[in-house]
């Protein structure tokens, strides 16, 4: 059920997950692997500091494309069952496979290069590329519709193919009978009928229904959202009886439902209230929901009659144990299975009865599952079931399926294997006691045991806003980190969401402080457990992640030796106070509004990255961000960048020569175009990620990896 998951992703400056529609639709699935200047700062250097890591840079591309190609042909979601044909989505587009007749050739469905010529259509020039992101079966499987992204991940479109007849490998414009620009969402409900909402900029405000006919096709707006910090996506139940209109803000829910049979009206189950949050399925007539209506405002699972959809009505079905937080519903058959999290942040799933609901049941996955990824069903696909993929940074994704009737688990791999033995990494998870005494979890993930660690180099991982939960997913970077003797920390800050909703609520606006504490007490306790040291530590985050990690290197500089951030969100203040921005108005709920109020602007000032820097000791730090990154204003990148040089500069001046420190470097990796999350050319992000390791491996004194395993410490910092 992607609703939970879109409702705090939907306009926020975030690098994240798995389950996320947003993040798949605009950057696909990537470990398929082919898959305005103010005086202060129009003297900078785009590529500052760059040339001194290029050497060791060609290193780690060489080792990083090897270990990806390691991983190519690992599981995913990319195979769509219908009910005469399987289509599979490959990097040239979409095939498809007579389910009776598999050994024949398979044809082409659709052909991407059909629109990477420059088309008037599409407005796009030569050299940009197109991957599948999306694929939607009619009912009958007479219609498929896919959306398809440029590379540059700004031009979205929905293409619409005719099953019926006609020869595939011979594909020619008739067989495309749509093309819908800039479409985000979108679900049938009939073979002639879809539904699917726009992408304008950053938000999503407006659901469209599509009527195919026999001559040519017609498009009508069914609803547009006025509030601009609510967005809009259209969903399907998974048994296919009902469609909804959602409409989420990271504060309030509004869903509107309608019969498959008869897409002509909508009904809204509960209107928006603040502080109301609700994720509606469908069972036997009947609508079960996610609710943030259980102890402490958190998630429990509702049910309803469809006759009565008004709060009044909503009954508790299941309530989770204090401590366990759900994440994610999916309805399979007369059970509700739900994706949860322990306290320590270990997922688990736990199988409701519906029938019978105090039966539930908890069904433990393996240590080291940090993730998890529920697949959509097929037409066809047996409907008893659930298939899922588990994975972690370092464990590619395994498949599973559970049969909910018998709490049967089964692995889609031979006695569970995958594709490397994964005994030799251990996952370890702790906790570190905050200035006001909360527990923040923490995942530890190594190669040798805990006592081992003290002289390993450390990367650690913090997100810790919009009450979304670090991106765990597998990644063969982290792999071969830790195939080379580092220790990855992930430090589940509040602020973010691994720990429920009062976890993201106690790091809001006024809260933000508390993630910063909870960030410098983990890297406290790590230290204090003879885990590495502040010169072997280096910090990493994304876009938001940005924030409590530069307020850290204001507050504790001499905690870490390196940072590296990405698309990094640094002027707090100075972007809260621009309502012209695309994010201004509806972040106001996450950081504060500090022209209205007083005391969030005296909060904001407390701990923002670029207004908070002074003369000291910083670490070494990598920017990489977008030109016209939409969502991350450059001028805020570029203002921290030369703030901090001249605060290190200001700081080494004023000491004697012979007492002066290795001056920490500030680099500069400013990419054109219009990114958020990073290109989704797989060379470019291979640059991008070399460079990144080139950069710690530099500045930690580490010489570069050869054949050997176990890192090697140079002089420099012994």
């Amino acid at each position: 059920m992607a609703a939970l998951w879109c409702l705090h992703c939907s306009s926020v400056r975030l690098f994240t997950s798995s389950h996320v529609a947003v993040y798949k639709l605009l950057t696909g699935f990537t470990s398929r692997f082919l898959r305005r200047y103010t005086s202060e700062t129009s003297a900078v250097d785009f590529s500052s500091g760059l040339e001194r890591y290029k050497d060791l840079q060609n290193v780690f591309r060489r080792r990083l494309k090897a270990t990806y190609q390691r991983f190519s042909n690992i599981a995913d979601q990319s195979v769509v069952c219908g009910h005469h044909y399987v289509y599979l989505i490959q990097s040239d587009g979409i095939y498809r496979v007579d389910r009776l007749q598999s050994e024949l050739k398979p044809q082409l469905v659709l052909d991407l290069g059909h629109f990477s010529g420059g088309h008037e259509e599409t407005g796009v020039e030569k050299d940009f590329y197109w991957t599948v992101q999306r694929v939607r079966l009619s009912p009958q499987e007479k219609h498929l519709a896919a959306t398809i992204a440029c590379h540059d991940r700004v031009k979205l479109r929905c293409v619409i193919v005719r099953l019926e007849g006609g020869d595939f490998n011979c594909l020619d414009s008739q067989s495309i009978i749509a093309s819908l620009g800039e479409v985000f969402s979108f679900e049938w409900a009939t073979d002639e009928v879809m539904f699917y909402t726009t992408l304008e900029g950053v938000r999503s405000n407006k659901a469209f229904r599509l009527d195919l006919t026999s001559s040519g096709s017609r498009i009508t707006c069914v609803y547009e959202e006025t509030q601009p910090d609510v967005f809009v996506e259209v969903a399907l139940s998974r048994d296919r009886h009902i469609l909804t209109i959602n409409c989420n803000s990271r504060t309030s829910s509004e869903v509107l439902f309608s019969d498959v049979t008869t897409p002509n009206s909508f009904s809204v189950v509960q209107p928006r209230q603040e502080n109301l949050l609700y994720h509606v399925e469908h069972w036997r007539g009947k609508l079960l929901m996610l609710a943030n209506t259980g102890p402490g405002h958190e998630y429990q699972v509702v049910q309803v009659p469809i006759s009565d959809t008004s709060m009044a009505a909503w009954v508790p079905v299941f309530t989770p144990d204090p401590g366990t937080v759900i994440k994610d519903m999916e309805i399979v058959g007369d059970h509700c299975v739900l994706s949860a999290k322990t306290p320590s942040c270990h997922p688990h799933l736990i199988v409701v009865p519906l029938k019978h609901p105090k039966e539930a049941y908890v069904v433990q996955l393996p240590s080291w599952t940090c993730a998890i990824e529920s697949r959509k069903p097929g037409l066809a696909d047996q409907q008893d079931l659930i298939q899922f993929l588990i994975s972690s940074p370092f464990h590619p994704p395994l498949p599973f399926c559970l049969y909910p009737e018998r709490g049967l688990l089964l692995s889609g791999t031979e006695e569970g294997s995958s594709l490397d033995n994964q005994d030799r990494f251990i996952t370890t998870r702790l906790e570190a006691c905050s200035r006001d005494g909360t527990l923040v979890p923490m995942t530890l993930l190594h190669s040798v045991p805990l006592e081992h660690l003290r002289q390993a180099p450390l990367l650690v991982h913090v997100y810790g806003a919009y009450g979304r939960d670090l991106n765990m997913d597998f990644c063969p970077v982290q792999r071969l980190l830790l195939e080379l003797g580092w220790t990855l920390a992930y430090c589940h800050i509040r602020g973010g969401g691994e720990r429920g909703l009062s976890w993201h609520r106690q790091g809001c606006v006024k809260g933000k402080q508390r993630g910063v504490e909870d960030l410098q007490a983990c890297l406290q306790y790590i230290f204090s457990s003879s885990i590495s040291s502040p010169s072997l530590t280096a910090l990493t985050a994304c876009s938001a992640g940005a924030v409590p990690v530069g307020a850290l290197c204001n507050s504790y500089p001499h905690l870490m030796k390196a940072v590296t951030l990405q698309a990094p969100f640094l002027d707090v203040l100075g972007s809260m106070k621009d309502p012209s921005l695309p994010l201004t108005l509806e972040d106001r709920d996450e950081w504060g509004d500090p022209v209205g109020n007083s005391e969030h602007r005296h909060c904001i000032a407390t701990y923002c990255p670029l207004y908070n820097i002074k003369p000291q000791l910083y670490p070494s730090v990598l920017l990489t961000a977008y030109s016209s990154d939409p969502r991350v204003p450059l001028t805020g990148v570029l203002r921290y960048s030369e703030r901090l040089r001249r605060a290190i500069h200001d700081h080494q001046s004023k000491k004697p020569q012979s007492d002066c420190d290795l001056a920490p470097n500030v680099v500069l990796n400013i990419q054109p175009g219009s990114n958020h999350l990073g290109p989704e050319d797989f060379e470019l992000m291979l640059d991008e990620e070399a460079l990144k390791l080139a950069f710690l491996y530099t500045e930690f004194g580490l010489a570069p990896p050869r054949k050997t395993k176990r890192f090697i410490r140079t002089n420099r910092d012994q």
